[in-house]
């Protein structure tokens, strides 16, 4: 068997330089006969998803060296996006992914590594790795840190959603600044990835549905010691699919993405997922567009009703059988025969995994919806496409019209949001926060848990080409594509214009005839970017559409 630093540091001669290196950090001849494993780690104790990593990194490690590979290890970047909230800091989130792929690539190939663990929990880092893996196209596998445990509250749990609910509550004057602080203080009690269906959790499920992570993986919690087994398992099998020659496109096909696409929308998973997946499939070369989405979401019920969108958090999600248990009660709508890490199919895999808390997961004879829990929207307001997720709404919000209410920014909505001046049936715009024009594509995240707040939440409706968070819950509808910094019709949208968004019927209006909207678009001026220097302003001027993933390069 042969892999392919063997012809390297192998090499009497070519690789004399390489091991002489080696040698100065206390590797020796046997280590120089093994593949070299990496250790892809995200770590840091700013980001609560990311900061088990270092126990798990060493879990990795060992297992790496029970299978008879060397272990190396490098690290990096693992943003979070709860502490970026509310500031100039999200600009930076979502363009963070393309520096994930990008420096573990560099770090890989530049060092002639033969295969990966992936180590990450966190919304942009996930994806991030996965893009990676399908990009370097060499034996791979992911193990996240877990989700956190939920906090309580007056006996319920709660999540750190619960912060920005409660700060709206207390600036509307129904609860006291103290009771606001005991939310604060007990919204999250352990590390790990944050305890609703977010980004994080998501991609971490959808890495397991793609058959990139371990059976059971996606939902450990952060501080089971299951976890750290999972992680020593997870390095003995990089080592074994190296040695197999499974690379990460065997298992990135269109079946594997496909199969998480699905699960996704069974699971009411982040509307973010869409923009991800759509990314990973780019890097591993595999056709697959937004239309994939919205088939899938037509065909597949919803079946796991995760925080925000219900009371029960990943724990209780993870207890009730977590996603083997979804995916087979998917059934034949999987690509059963479709290859995962563990070298055998996800069919194989799945077999005979039961639902243990029907509250939680429903049998696919009595799902909570028959479709899925994510829609994809078109109309002359969306000519591209939009996002939103029926899932986190009521039955009466899916179909809306009413008055527009334009914001240039987040920061404009959140101010008008404290000056009481959003009423009940505004349909409210926030524009030029899209991929290019935000830049960075920022989530609505603040405003809707605001709105949540001060009881507006299921009285507004919000349509933005920026983002939202997997744990939003009430009317919204996001990534609208083209963006307005494009050129897109949410640029022209003016207060009092009528919108109407109609969810079954997969439509976003602007009520305004063709030829007065046509008359907008010509006085449109494009405005002047936000900023004009450091990556981001490279980032604004090579990113996609969210249609397309929102990838830059």
């Amino acid at each position: 068997m042969s892999w392919r630093s063997k012809g390297f540091i192998g090499d009497r001669d070519r690789g004399a330089l390489a091991r002489g290196l080696y040698r100065s950090m206390g590797y020796t001849d046997s280590d120089f006969k093994k593949p070299f494993i990496a250790i892809v780690n995200t770590w840091n104790d700013i980001c609560p998803g990311q900061f088990m990593l270092r126990n798990i990194a060493a879990a990795v490690r060992e297992g790496i060296k029970e299978a008879g590979g060397t272990a190396v290890e490098f690290g990096t970047i693992g943003p979070c996006d709860g502490i970026a909230q509310s500031h100039a800091g999200m600009h930076y989130i979502l363009p963070s992914r393309e520096l994930i792929a990008n420096s573990i690539e560099l770090m890989v190939q530049a060092h002639m590594l033969d295969g990966m663990v992936l180590l990450g929990s966190c919304d942009k880092v996930v994806p991030g790795l996965l893009m990676a893996a399908a990009r370097i196209n060499l034996p791979a596998i992911l193990v996240n840190a877990g989700p956190m445990y939920p906090g309580t509250h007056n006996g319920r749990h709660i999540d750190v959603n619960a912060t920005q609910i409660y700060l709206g509550k207390c600036k509307g004057g129904s609860i006291s600044a103290e009771e606001f602080r005991q939310v604060e203080c007990s919204a999250c009690p352990t590390p790990g990835s944050c305890t609703m269906i977010g980004t994080a959790n998501t991609m971490s499920c959808l890495a397991e549905a793609m058959g990139m992570s371990l059976t059971g993986c996606g939902t450990i919690p952060a501080v089971d010691s299951a976890r750290l087994a999972i992680a020593r398992q997870s390095g003995r099998r990089a080592m074994e699919l190296v040695m197999e020659n499974i690379k990460a496109r065997d298992i990135i096909t269109r079946a594997g993405l496909l199969n998480a696409g699905r699960v996704g929308m069974a699971i009411g998973g982040s509307t973010n997922l869409i923009m991800h997946m759509l990314a990973i499939a780019h890097e591993a070369q595999v056709q697959f567009s937004i239309d994939d989405f919205e088939e899938l979401s037509g065909t597949t019920p919803y079946l796991a009703s995760i925080m925000s969108a219900s009371e029960y958090d990943m724990v209780d999600f993870h207890q009730a059988g977590g996603v083997p248990a979804v995916m087979n009660q998917l059934g034949e709508l999987l690509y059963r025969e479709a290859m995962t890490v563990t070298g055998k199919s996800i069919g194989e895999n799945i077999a005979g995994m039961t639902i243990k808390n029907h509250k939680v997961i429903h049998p696919s004879s009595n799902p909570f919806m028959p479709t899925g829990g994510i829609a994809i929207l078109k109309g002359n307001l969306a000519a591209q496409s939009a996002v939103c997720k029926p899932a986190a709404m009521k039955a009466e919000r899916l179909c809306v019209s009413g008055p527009a209410k334009v914001f240039d920014s987040e920061e404009e909505l959140v101010a008008a949001i404290y000056q009481k001046d959003i009423r009940p049936n505004d349909i409210i715009v926030v524009r030029y926060e899209g991929p290019c024009g935000g830049p960075g594509m920022r989530e609505m995240y603040t405003p809707l848990e605001l709105l949540d707040g001060y009881g507006l939440a299921e009285s507004v409706f919000l349509i933005t080409d920026g983002r939202f968070s997997g744990s939003n819950k009430g009317g919204f509808v996001g990534h609208v594509s083209p963006e307005a910094a494009e050129g897109g019709v949410i640029a022209v949208v003016r207060d009092g214009d009528t919108i109407t968004v109609n969810i079954p019927q997969r439509k976003i209006t602007l009520d305004v005839p063709a030829r007065e909207i046509q008359k907008r678009l010509q006085m449109w001026v494009k405005p002047e970017p936000k900023i004009k220097q450091g990556y981001l302003a490279t980032y604004a001027r090579i990113v996609k559409s969210a249609h397309y993933g929102a990838i830059a390069e």
